[in-house]
């Protein structure tokens, strides 16, 4: 809690609370159905009972997680604060929009009972609320345990199925950008990782060498030795590195990168 919500509070709602605390109209709760005696009837407050929670979860980290690293890093490099304030930067939304129709949505397999575009629209929609107050650093946190979670799968499949990578490294691209500690106008950007000593020193090297970022074998392993993706990664963290952050995406949203 900030004053930013105690003063939303008191002036949109002439409340004075010293400790707020702001949600969103949204939950999913999915279960698998599979209880040894009986269950609780959850389903009365919301909760979907499914045979096997795996697709909703496949779905949740690629189009929601990936989603929020998609934005991160160029909003990061861009200065932007809060996370809706990146989904009113055009070029940063767009980079989400693109990425997430051209290459992860297409990795996601069907969900029962769930339209992917729907979903990925309610994600747009919950990314753009103002009310919320979520940081873009917040979405930078721990890339080095995110990334291998939320991105590099996805990329991996896409490799696997000998299909295009462009959008997908140029996120990886903006994470290694990022690393380096600061941002397209020179601000710094404080320790923001339990890695960060090690990803800020790679980072540096691979302004010069982009493989030495890919040759983090935790993080990228296999993904790291693919030709295609090594070649892709290599334009963008070039471009983003001669033009920056605004231009290198207004280049891949023109299908130029």
């Amino acid at each position: 809690t900030t004053d930013r919500e105690r003063g939303i509070l008191s002036s949109e709602y002439g409340l004075d609370d010293n400790w707020p605390v702001f949600c969103e109209p949204f939950r999913q709760w999915v279960l698998e159905d599979r209880f040894t005696d009986g269950r609780p009837p959850l389903e009365k407050v919301g909760v979907q009972f499914v045979s096997d929670v795996a697709p909703y979860e496949l779905m949740k980290i690629r189009i929601l997680n990936g989603g929020h690293a998609t934005i991160a890093y160029p909003a990061g490099l861009m200065d932007i604060h809060f996370v809706h304030e990146a989904m009113q930067e055009p070029l940063v939304r767009g980079f989400l929009d693109r990425l997430e129709h051209d290459e992860i949505i297409p990795t996601v397999p069907p969900v029962p009972d769930t339209v992917l575009e729907d979903y990925y629209q309610l994600i747009e929609h919950r990314f753009s609320n103002p009310k919320i107050g979520d940081t873009i650093r917040r979405l930078c946190l721990d890339g080095s345990n995110r990334q291998p979670k939320f991105i590099i799968p996805t990329i991996a499949d896409r490799l696997k199925a000998g299909k295009g990578v462009a959008g997908l490294a140029l996120e990886s691209a903006l994470w290694c950008r990022y690393c380096f500690g600061t941002t397209d106008s020179g601000a710094v950007i404080e320790p923001n990782d339990p890695s960060w000593d090690r990803l800020q020193t790679t980072a540096r090297a691979a302004k010069d060498a982009p493989a030495a970022w890919l040759a983090m074998e935790d993080i990228y392993g296999d993904v790291g030795r693919s030709a295609p993706f090594v070649e892709a990664f290599a334009n963008a963290l070039k471009a983003l590195w001669a033009d920056g952050a605004r231009t290198t995406l207004t280049r891949y949203l023109a299908g130029n990168l």
